[in-house]
């Protein structure tokens, strides 16, 4: 979306809208999903586990922290990545907020 048109909606609007542009892909709802069941997890495992190609993987994590929803930390070559509860929180409260005002209007 260009600056003129996200400044036309407010800031929950274009909050909510970064987040599922973010999910929107399976490859990254299945590094959630496999980062949040590990203690730990060191971006070789993923890429172990989902069956992509290493730059692909590095790609998706790249966009999962541009939301903050995951953190890295360098160990020597490795980073081990975790989900920021803090901010999975937040998330999860942006998007129930959405879900709970919506009116049941259907035909």
């Amino acid at each position: 979306m260009g600056v003129t048109k996200t400044q036309i909606f407010n800031t929950k609007q274009n909050e909510l809208a970064i987040v599922f542009k973010v999910l929107s892909n399976p490859a990254r709802i299945a590094i959630l999903q496999y980062i949040s069941q590990q203690e730990s997890c060191i971006c070789n495992d993923i890429v172990d586990e989902i069956g992509l190609a290493q730059p692909t993987i590095s790609q998706h994590l790249k966009e999962l922290k541009s939301i903050d929803l995951i953190k890295g930390e360098i160990e020597g070559k490795k980073v081990c990545y975790c989900i920021d509860l803090a901010r999975w929180a937040e998330i999860q409260s942006l998007v129930n907020s959405f879900f709970n005002t919506t009116k049941n209007n259907c035909c």
